[in-house]
Parts: C-alpha cells; sequence; structure tokens
C-alpha cells in the first residue's frame, strides 16, 4: 500500500486495515518462532504498512 491509497480512505477503513494487518503481523511472528516462515521479508513490509496507517491516523487526529 502506498501513502496515496491510504489517505483516500475514511478514518474507519483505516482503522480496520490496521487491525487486518496487525492480525496479520501476530500471525507471522508466531510462523517466525516455529520455523515456517517463507519470506522474513514480509514482516519488514507489514511494518512499514502499519506505521504508515498510524502515521497518517495520528496526522488526522491534529487537524
Amino acid at each position: 500500500m502506498n501513502a496515496l491509497e491510504l489517505r483516500a480512505k475514511s478514518d474507519d477503513e483505516l482503522r480496520k486495515d490496521l487491525l487486518d494487518l496487525s492480525r496479520e503481523a501476530f500471525n507471522l511472528r508466531m510462523q517466525k518462532g516455529i520455523g515456517q516462515l517463507s519470506r522474513p521479508s514480509q514482516i519488514k513490509s507489514l511494518r512499514r504498512d502499519i506505521a504508515r496507517i498510524k502515521t497518517i491516523l495520528s496526522e488526522r487526529e491534529r487537524t
């Protein structure tokens, strides 16, 4: 996801996406713990997507 796509979404949609990504991050951490993670780079990109959403939400709260 890029920032332009995220900025076009409403706050409710962003919160839903954030919840989904957080659950996916949890699942990937569990896979990493038991050695079944096939693409370790997936965790990094997921964390960045979560950070983008949190940044956009906090920007909207400030204004």
